[in-house]
C-alpha cells in the first residue's frame, strides 16, 4: 500500500513531506484534512496527532506525525531511491543535521512570525500586517541569513555539496516569502538569493506547488 498523507496542500509542513516523498519519488496517497473546517483539532485526525497539527503520516502500520520526523523517516526509508536526501557518512550527516537544526530552531521561528503577518493576516482574516513586526523579524531574519550567506559563500548547499533535507525543510517557506516584502532580505545576500532560485527550480518542488493549483 502507498503511503498516506493526511494534511493540507497550503500547510507548509505539509509541504515539507510531499516535497521528500516527490523527490524519492515515491507514490503517495493525500487524505485531505479541512483546516478551515477544523478537522486538525477533531477525530480521526487526532488519534494521528494528538497537537492537533497537520500532517500526519501512514506507511504500512507506522504512523508519524511532525513533518521534519516524517521527511526524515522517507529519506531513510526509501534508501536508494530517487533524491538521497541524507548521507550515510556520519561525519557528512552530522553536518546536514546541524543546518537542519539551525533551520528548525533560527530560521523557521522567525520565518513564521513573518508569515504570519504578511499572508495570514491578509489572506485569511482580512486584517492588515504590524509593520513594526514585520520590519523587527526582517531584521532578525537579516541576521539569521547573514550566517546562511558565509556558509553557502563556501558549499552549493547548506549540508554541503548535495542537496538534502537541510536544504528542502527551508521550501515551504520561502516559497511563500518570496511573494512578500521579505523577499529582499534574501536579494541582499547573493549566494542565499542563488540557492534559493536553485532549491526553488527543483523538479519535485514544482510539483509539490501544483498540487495547490489541483486542489
Amino acid at each position: 500500500m502507498a503511503p498516506k498523507v493526511h494534511g493540507n496542500v497550503f500547510s507548509t509542513a505539509t509541504m515539507r513531506a510531499f516535497a521528500t516523498l516527490h523527490e524519492k519519488g515515491v507514490e503517495f496517497e493525500v487524505v485531505h484534512i479541512d483546516m478551515k473546517a477544523g478537522e486538525h483539532k477533531k477525530e480521526p485526525f487526532v488519534s494521528f496527532n494528538p497537537f492537533g497539527k497537520v500532517p500526519a503520516f501512514e506507511d504500512g502500520d507506522l504512523k508519524l506525525f511532525e513533518s521534519r520526523a516524517i521527511t526524515t523517516y522517507v529519506a531513510y526509508e526509501y534508501h536508494g531511491k530517487g533524491t538521497e536526501l541524507v548521507y550515510h557518512d556520519t561525519k557528512k550527516m552530522a553536518i546536514v543535521s546541524v543546518w537542519m537544526e539551525v533551520e528548525s530552531h533560527h530560521f523557521d521561528p522567525v520565518v513564521s512570525i513573518l508569515l504570519f503577518e504578511q499572508r495570514v493576516k491578509p489572506m485569511i482574516m482580512g486584517a492588515e500586517p504590524d509593520l513594526a513586526v514585520v520590519e523587527e523579524n526582517q531584521k532578525k531574519l537579516g541576521l539569521v541569513l547573514d550566517v546562511y550567506e558565509a556558509r553557502l559563500s563556501k558549499s552549493k548547499y547548506l549540508g554541503g555539496d548535495e542537496f538534502t533535507l537541510a536544504d528542502l525543510h527551508h521550501l515551504p517557506t520561502i516559497q511563500y516569502l518570496m511573494g512578500t516584502s521579505t523577499k529582499k532580505v534574501f536579494e541582499a545576500r547573493p549566494h542565499v538569493c542563488a540557492w534559493a532560485k536553485n532549491i526553488m527550480a527543483r523538479p519535485a518542488w514544482t510539483k509539490t506547488v501544483a498540487m495547490q493549483k489541483q486542489a
